[in-house]
């Protein structure tokens, strides 16, 4: 994504230096962030974002939005997409869908690595035991097999994709409502592509259920990148007096959401 994101760089420079306006920099996770909550009209929640890119449990406390836990190595998203590939599911329309969908067709959950360390989750070890079981020929039944007769220790695809989402979804549940105990928050709001996924909404709403709370959570049109929400986080730091400067408007992935000031909110 370096490429598009810089080339837009320089048509909204060009556009600023053009039509004498102002620029304003926007951290990608905090749009996610503030376009949910304007949507759900979630007041304080503990926020889940998850993506091809990241993975966080954030909460907000004095301009700030703090991060409580994340991953160590690569992102939720990064590794769904990679297994997917993996098993031999199409990118079309995306493959976080087509693992959801084919995770229905599974009947077991096999054994993985369940790497969570306090706040944080480990999801490379966890990738690489998936890509171990698609190996093992003698009990993978591939897609292009399918209808033949199972061995007795034998798995599918849908039984892959199955013990994907619900070991590491389950990981994503419980260090979020450790962040919910810490700051005592009834709220979860769950952002970014992975988002979209029924199965983790579902996983989230029978915890925040049992704490007498609340999953706000988001369908694809506001999940996915879109431009709105970044529009809706520049807007919000604009009308705080926020603007960056020509020199300071390059890309980066290293601006981290705890370096936001979210002058915005009180």
């Amino acid at each position: 994504m370096g490429a598009p994101l810089q080339s837009v760089a320089i048509v909204a420079r060009t556009l600023s230096l053009l039509y004498n306006k102002p620029l304003v920099g926007v951290n990608h996770c905090v749009g996610h962030i503030e376009i949910a909550r304007s949507i759900t009209k979630a007041q304080n929640p503990v926020v889940l974002y998850v993506s091809g890119g990241n993975t966080q449990v954030i909460a907000y406390s004095r301009q700030r939005y703090r991060i409580f836990g994340e991953t160590l190595d690569i992102a939720v998203g990064n590794c769904l997409d990679r297994f997917a590939r993996v098993v031999g599911l199409p990118n079309e329309p995306a493959p976080g869908y087509n693992i959801e969908q084919e995770a229905k067709k599974g009947s077991r959950v096999l054994p993985l690595p369940y790497a969570t360390k306090g706040m944080d989750i480990n999801l490379s070890g966890v990738l690489t035991s998936m890509e171990s079981y698609v190996a093992d020929a003698k009990r993978f039944q591939p897609f292009s097999k399918a209808g033949e007769p199972l061995p007795e220790d034998g798995y599918t695809p849908g039984d892959l994709c199955m013990t994907l989402q619900e070991t590491v979804f389950a990981m994503l549940v419980e260090i979020t409502e450790r962040a919910m105990a810490h700051v005592g928050s009834k709220e979860v709001l769950i952002v970014g592509g992975v988002g979209c996924n029924e199965r983790l909404q579902g996983m989230m709403q029978t915890m925040v259920e049992e704490r007498g709370g609340k999953v706000f959570p988001m369908d694809e049109r506001y999940c996915i990148d879109n431009g709105i929400m970044i529009a809706q986080a520049g807007l919000l730091g604009f009308r705080m007096g926020q603007r960056t400067a020509m020199e300071d408007t390059w890309c980066t992935q290293r601006y981290r959401t705890d370096e936001v000031h979210v002058a915005w909110r009180a």
